[in-house]
């Protein structure tokens, strides 16, 4: 498919909602829609669903209640818990965090008061069995607690039956013939809760799954059952395959497509409808592609097969134009899709990821009722193609369902409604007393508890304050309310622009989504062809006059306002931001930089520019302190000198750009040194300086080898300060120059090395654990100073997670970092390599291999070290920074022998202070408490619960350690400006001449 068949998925959002509100225009009578939904309101609420149905959990617990928000973490975690000691820790956490000591149960009917009464007394009786109770101990208790966890566990275990149909396709199938007795029109699509593999194994067993279902559901089918009437099955691509996103275009046709291609050859022979689940919009263009090719298929081998299917989603802003293209997709080969057209899934995701891309919008919308608008335009394109697409719509909402059954009449489109399984069934229950409606049941089929990601998606999805679920099950909004039209435009997002993330003082650097052909286009484009220029290497001679003419320089630049040297920052930031391609080029070409690292790389370097200008404008005011009559008393911040500021390579741009424009802001000339194998980009960013008005005497670039031209700026006489980020080593030496001199004494910001080590407990989701690890150790070929190098994994899940790990590394892609497809790098240098070398042969003698990546035959380019995971017995087996793609493993808890037989995680915590380092500190775990205790404990710059520990964001997530890491204060923080600045007291006299004629003049 070209990639321009679909329109820009930024484009403005009140736009994009103006024109499908024209194509709705004469097609919906909106007050007619309503007053059909109307008495099914009434009806749901004079008879609500089942005490365990969403709707009567939303009434007694809504998510947005503390109460309801621990029951949801529990239900996602606690059945996966494999030990009793965790698994009380994290019921008592999260019971104890909330109030279930009320009566419960304030509305609808006497049933459902009586039992949210007895569930909100007995979970508030447990509570005082659990660890960490208020209450007095006692026997009760300590035996109590296990009994309390057990129970809660086996409700838990309840409530997955509400919305999962069976454990196994066979009882799945079971279930299904029982709701049919009731209702016998009912269809049913079986998803097996296929989550997004992540390795070859994960993907073989989902496809074994489907096929195996497949086959069960072909075997019960009526002969001569079409396609749309009978029960089907819903997969999932990303369950199939490991890496199924764009930068893996090849392997994706490669690998996943023949997958797909045996599923729907066994749903085509037995005739059954197979329909394609929707994923995240980074997806989209690629998934669409797919269904090219398998149309292609499908025409020519079962041409006559009508069960082929796909979801889209509506609240994505290109979902209008996605019908289109399918439609046109299966006109052109003469076939017929069954299309499910539901609101969505990743809302949250999604405005996550353009936020911290800095998109240029957001690719769904931000106003519900904008979505609500989109599914109708959507159903209106839908029902207009029934020549060759048959709608499905997915949703509880009565407004919707009564407006679809409005748009469909004398459109002589079949169509049918869906619903999630354990949901909407107070509203179908109303809505299929018409017997001319067809309706199918999306229904989850697997284990307990790998149901848990899956039901906490839905729940927060149909619990959020303005869905039509939550809204439905509060009594205090009326009909009118609930049911308001949609077909309205709001002039602006609901949310901020991504470029407006900051606020307005700091515009967020823009960014590229990589997955949209049209944006990556011009970065490709700019990578240089020629070889780079050289760049003249310094003398001795040289950094000495350029340390005179900096000092010479410093008067006139340290008097400058601030706002105006704020001003030359943003205009270089403005600058930067316009080039990104050209940078992005440029670090890939000599930082050895991956695409999707060289764009943040980027935009960190804007940021920092921003940052500084800001932070400089709200700090180093001058500010009048209070004193004595007759006095006036001013605190000044100004510049110290000329600032030494030496950064490494594996941040070219960004570290080497914030060292220099904070001391530059701040009122210093800088003599900017960076690392010796990346000058280039040091080069282009000094000569943008320049151009945006920075004096040449007040900047000046001084290449060369550390030990030389580094050294001679450091023991300069003229040194005013030294801003260094690289190696501890290197930190002291540069101290030891410091304190060796003559003079003033000089300060020192430097942000070192660390041996950073990540805490898992048994709560974790392995598949969250695997996918932080793969991107903290790995990323960037492990080069960050943030990386992750110890990983300490509980024993009770380590096996499950080691062999996830294993399978993960094993699709990393290891080459030439100009390929789009390429996870990893070069290492910077053959000193590098052969050091990182000398230490995995060392570990492949003395530790265990866990796993390992497979490096290209022949490499692309050299210096090319394939990720690699060992097992290590101790915490102090790790003694100096491993500064590549090397992790190490350590399994800790009660049942480890030796030192690591720690019953607690605290004593872990204590061992990983005791490295000396403390830069920065992942830890996953579902208990709170626990993680702020950790977080307490730790001697640790930076902590990170729950997510990757790379990437620190300016402004965000200031960044610096402690310790061997590092001496403060952060970069990207409200600190760091500070350090570079002298402090000045000016005290006047003011009553010296004449006396205190303020005073005077103010008696009465």
């Amino acid at each position: 498919m070209p990639a321009d068949r679909l329109p820009d998925p930024y484009r403005p959002e009140p736009d994009v909602a103006a024109a499908l509100l024209a194509g709705l225009q004469g097609r919906l009578d909106w007050p007619r829609a309503a007053a059909m939904a109307t008495p099914w309101v009434h009806a749901v609420r004079a008879q609500p669903a089942p005490f365990w149905a969403l709707e009567s959990l939303l009434r007694e617990y809504p998510i947005s209640s503390a109460e309801g928000l621990a029951l949801m973490r529990l239900a996602e975690a606690l059945l996966r818990v494999p030990d009793a000691e965790t698994a009380m820790a994290l019921t008592a956490d999260q019971l104890g965090r909330a109030d279930f000591d009320g009566a419960g149960g304030t509305d609808g009917s006497s049933a459902h008061r009586l039992l949210a009464g007895l569930s909100a007394q007995a979970i508030a009786l447990s509570k005082k069995l659990l660890p960490g109770s208020t209450e007095p101990p006692g026997v009760l208790q300590r035996l109590g607690a296990r009994t309390v966890v057990a129970a809660t566990v086996r409700a838990i275990q309840l409530l997955g039956r509400q919305f999962v149909l069976g454990r196994s396709i066979a009882e799945a199938m079971a279930e299904a013939a029982s709701q049919r007795k009731a209702l016998p029109r009912l269809r049913f699509s079986y998803d097996m809760l296929g989550e997004g593999a992540r390795t070859e194994a994960d993907a073989e067993r989902y496809l074994a799954s489907y096929h195996h279902a497949i086959t069960h559901i072909a075997a019960a089918r009526p002969a001569g059952q079409a396609p749309m009437a009978g029960d089907g099955i819903s997969i999932k691509l990303s369950a199939l395959f490991s890496r199924y996103e764009e930068a893996q275009r090849q392997r994706v046709f490669d690998t996943l497509l023949p997958r797909v291609r045996q599923l729907l050859a066994l749903a085509a022979r037995a005739n059954l409808n197979l329909t394609i689940d929707a994923e995240e919009s980074d997806r989209l263009e690629l998934s669409l592609d797919l269904l090219d090719v398998l149309a292609d298929d499908v025409a020519r081998e079962h041409p006559h097969w009508a069960g082929f299917g796909l979801a889209m989603q509506a609240y994505q802003t290109r979902a209008a134009a996605v019908v289109d293209e399918v439609a046109a997709i299966a006109s052109r080969r003469k076939l017929r899709f069954m299309v499910r057209l539901v609101k969505g899934a990743y809302w949250d995701g999604e405005i996550k990821r353009a936020q911290e891309g800095g998109l240029a919008g957001y690719p769904v919308f931000t106003h519900k009722h904008h979505t609500d608008l989109s599914y109708l335009a959507c159903a209106g394109k839908l029902l207009a193609r029934h020549d060759c697409l048959y709608p499905q719509f997915a949703t509880h909402n009565a407004g919707t369902i009564a407006a679809l059954v409005q748009m469909a009449e004398g459109s002589g489109a079949a169509f049918e409604l869906q619903r999630l399984h354990g949901m909407g069934e107070a509203v179908y229950r109303e809505v299929l007393k018409n017997p001319a409606i067809d309706c199918r049941v999306y229904a989850p089929v697997g284990e307990h508890r790998d149901l848990l990601a899956y039901l906490v998606r839905r729940l927060l999805e149909n619990g959020a304050n303005s869905s039509f679920v939550h809204q439905l099950a509060d009594e205090q909004v009326p009909p009118d309310e609930l049911l308001a039209s949609p077909l309205q435009v709001q002039p602006a997002p609901s949310l901020p622009l991504p470029a407006a993330l900051y606020g307005p003082a700091r515009r967020n650097a823009s960014g590229v989504d990589l997955a949209c052909q049209a944006q990556r286009a011009p970065l490709l484009a700019a990578l240089p062809a020629s070889p780079l220029p050289t760049v003249a290497m310094a003398t001795p001679a040289d950094a000495d006059a350029a340390m005179q003419a900096l000092h010479a320089g410093f008067v006139d630049w340290n008097a400058r306002p601030v706002a105006q040297r704020a001003t030359l920052l943003r205009r270089a930031a403005d600058r930067l931001d316009a080039e990104l391609p050209a940078w992005c080029g440029l670090l890939v070409r000599e930082g050895g930089k991956t695409w999707g690292d060289a764009v943040a790389e980027v935009r960190e370097a804007v940021d920092f520019c921003r940052y500084y200008a800001e932070q400089a404008e709200a700090r180093l005011a001058e500010q009048v302190l209070p004193g004595p009559t007759g006095e006036s008393n001013v605190l000044r911040l100004q510049g110290r000198g000329v600032f030494v500021c030496i950064s490494p390579w594996n941040f070219p741009l960004a570290i080497f750009a914030g060292q220099v424009v904070a001391a530059l802001v701040a009122g210093n000339t800088v003599a900017a040194k960076p690392a010796e194998q990346t000058p280039r980009v040091a080069q282009r960013f000094v000569a943008l300086l320049h151009e945006a008005g920075v004096p040449g005497d007040a900047l000046r670039l001084l290449h060369g080898l550390g030990e030389t031209v580094g050294a001679q700026l450091v023991a300069h006489p003229l040194c005013a300060g030294v801003c260094f980020t690289g190696s501890t080593p290197v930190a002291r030496l540069i101290n030891r120059t410091l304190a060796a001199k003559d003079g003033p004494i000089v300060p020192l910001i430097a942000e070192t090395g660390g041996l950073n080590t990540m805490v898992v407990d048994s709560s974790a989701l392995p598949e969250q654990v695997v996918d932080a690890v793969v991107q903290s150790a790995f990323r960037s070929a492990g080069q960050r100073c943030s990386a992750l190098r110890l990983l300490c994994v509980h024993e009770d899940i380590a096996d499950g997670v080691i062999t996830m790990l294993r399978g993960a590394m094993a699709e990393l892609r290891v080459g030439d970092p100009a390929e789009l497809a390429t996870d990893v790098g070069p290492l910077i240098d053959d000193d590098a390599f052969a050091a990182i070398g000398a230490h995995v042969a060392r570990l492949r003698r003395d530790a265990v291999l866990l796993g390992e990546s497979t490096l290209p035959s022949p490499p692309p380019l050299p210096r090319l070290l394939a990720p690699v995971a060992f097992e290590i017995g101790r915490v102090d087996e790790l003694r100096d920074e491993v500064f590549g793609p090397v992790l190490h493993v350590l399994r800790w808890g009660p049942g480890q022998g030796g030192p690591e037989a720690a019953r607690d995680v605290r004593t872990l915590v204590a061992r990983i202070n005791a490295l000396g380092y403390g830069l920065t500190l992942g830890v996953q775990t579902r208990i709170d408490s626990r993680a702020r205790q950790i977080a307490a404990d730790a001697r640790i710059g930076n902590v990170y619960v729950n997510r990757n520990m790379i990437g620190a964001v300016v402004g965000v997530q200031p960044f610096g350690g402690e310790g061997l890491s590092g001496t403060g204060p952060k970069a990207g923080g409200p600190h760091y400006l500070y350090r570079f600045c002298a402090e000045q007291t000016l005290t006047i006299n003011t009553a010296a001449a004449g006396g205190n004629a303020e005073l005077l003049a103010g008696m009465a």
